[in-house]
């Protein structure tokens, strides 16, 4: 039986839809970003009738999936309905047809060099009918006042800001167009306007071609859906959200993971709530906010870290059940098995990850690394938490800790994190507890594979190198107290903090260069304004 129906709306029929609420967003949707280019783009893509896409919604009132609704940006309704559909793609085309087209037609957009822009958009009249690089500029796109101005705004070069105005520049404001009364009033305030008889009757032809020609054309505009079935399973939901994400931004693990766990039904059974992985993950935000070191963790980073030990207790189970080759799963982070994970997988780990955040910062500590800009790796920090929350309470033991130490720092100064990390993680969380253990003496692959050249000593020029920031730590963990150069005081944990220390010349760059130094000797990596010394 299918699961999917594929209607097709007018944009009034849309605007309709999401002004009353029947339309509405899945809340994990990210926001509203298109730029005042990309909207333009789009408004003339429709006065051509060019197809724009189609745009794919969900039924709501499944028992597979229950997504909490949220209003498309824009809409003001203050009295929504309960939604009917929930847009699943096409959300930045949609958003921009509810912003431009309906109420005020005030977009709050930016331009292409992100700054911020309130526009309003107008259609020229005259160049609607015409050919097509006439049409490519007949949409207009104006400072939402409707007045431009010229001289740091002391010269007005355009003003319509009023409809008298509109009228005599032949600029009808786009929502004019999808109010098929006020458009007729607006045109005939258009062909009244000229400033003589022979302009009246050519403003009158006017009139009457874009009515037929233009008016209906796009009232008419339709754009296909494809409607799935209130009965679709959640991963075929799953599926959509990473196939089908055309007009937007690729979803990541996190918001695809949002949309398989919300309709989990054993948890709405057990609590009768819906399961919200954004809310949980606000539970994590604030177990990381006064942990300086690792507060910069990511939400993928952490269902990385969820996959890898879900898929590693399934491993253990099945070689202790005596299962062989394919039957044992491997341990993994991989994007399709973090998408694969069950909700009681991720119930099972996340809180025991989260209550180990703050061994893992005091032991980052130990090693002098105070803030996360301070960190060689965050994919090594998303390693340390796996292996100290397999560990427990054994990781603070000394001669575990010992050999803890021993594997980050082969991580650091044989730079082994700065690419795919996937198989990393896996193997550390394989590998690392065991040999910390004293369980097994076969060392960890990062541990045999780590080297360090005295020679890359002299490479190192840029804080942010793994291993740079892994010496610099190193330098102030030694027995021998380091002392900050400019006011003679020791740099402990109390110092580090109240003097914010940061990297800097070891001598002047300006001294190097008047005396010769050759370039390759200078000490490259201050971050202030140490030339003039």
């Amino acid at each position: 039986m299918p699961t999917f129906q594929t209607p097709q709306h007018s944009i009034s029929e849309l605007l309709k839809m999401a002004q009353s609420g029947e339309l509405q967003l899945p809340d994990f949707q990210r926001p509203y970003r298109w730029d005042d280019e990309r909207i333009r783009s789009l408004l003339v893509t429709i006065l051509r009738g060019h197809p724009m896409g189609v745009i794919m919604t969900l039924q709501t009132g499944g028992e597979n999936i229950r997504f909490k609704p949220r209003p498309i940006t824009g809409v003001t309704n203050s009295a929504l309905e309960e939604p009917e559909l929930l847009l699943l793609d096409g959300q930045q085309r949609v958003t921009s047809m509810v912003q431009a087209l309906s109420g005020d037609g005030v977009v709050d957009t930016e331009d292409t060099r992100r700054h911020k822009l309130r526009r309003r958009y107008f259609i020229d009249v005259e160049k609607a009918l015409g050919e097509s690089r006439d049409q490519e500029e007949a949409i207009v796109s104006l400072p939402d006042t409707g007045i431009v101005t010229e001289n740091i705004g002391r010269d007005v070069v355009l003003d319509v800001s009023t409809p008298e105005k509109q009228h005599a520049e032949g600029l009808m404001p786009m929502p004019v167009m999808f109010q098929h009364g006020a458009a007729m009033t607006w045109l005939f305030g258009y062909m009244k306007s000229g400033t003589t008889d022979e302009e009246n009757t050519r403003r009158t032809e006017i009139m009457q071609s874009f009515t037929t020609e233009v008016l209906g054309a796009m009232g008419n505009y339709k754009i296909p859906a494809i409607e799935l079935d209130k009965s679709i399973s959640k991963e075929a939901v799953a599926t959509v959200f990473e196939k089908v994400n055309t007009g937007g931004l690729r979803l990541d693990t996190f918001e695809l993971l949002t949309a398989t766990f919300a309709g989990d039904r054993a948890y709405y059974e057990r609590t009768g709530e819906d399961f919200r992985l954004a809310e949980d993950w606000a539970k994590t935000e604030e177990a990381l906010r006064d942990l300086k070191a690792i507060r910069d963790l990511r939400s993928t980073d952490f269902l990385m870290a969820v996959s890898i030990l879900t898929t590693l207790a399934k491993r253990k189970k099945a070689i202790a059940e005596g299962k062989t080759g394919k039957q044992v799963p491997q341990t993994s982070a991989r994007r399709e098995d973090i998408l694969s994970m069950d909700l009681g997988d991720y119930l099972d780990w996340a809180p025991r990850l989260r209550e180990n955040f703050p061994a893992v910062a005091r032991h980052l500590r130990d090693l002098h690394i105070h803030t996360a800009r301070d960190v060689p790796y965050r994919s090594q920090i998303v390693s340390l938490l796996i292996i100290t929350t397999l560990l427990g309470e054994k990781a603070e033991q000394y001669a575990v800790r010992a050999r803890l130490n021993q594997w980050f720092w082969c991580g650091v100064l044989g730079e082994q994190y700065g690419s795919t990390i996937e198989s990393k993680l896996a193997k550390d969380a394989e590998q690392v507890p065991a040999w910390s253990l004293g369980e097994t003496s076969e060392q960890p692959e990062s541990v045999i594979r780590a080297s360090f050249a005295e020679s890359r000593l002299g490479s190192l020029r840029t804080r942010i190198s793994a291993a740079y920031k892994g010496v610099y730590a190193l330098i102030m963990a030694q027995e021998t107290p380091v002392k900050d150069w400019m006011l003679d005081r020791t740099l402990d944990f109390t110092s580090y903090d109240e003097l914010q220390v940061d990297i800097h010349h070891v001598f002047p760059k300006l001294w190097c260069e008047r005396n010769g130094i050759d370039h390759s000797r200078q000490d490259l990596t201050c971050t202030g304004e140490c030339g003039s010394w």
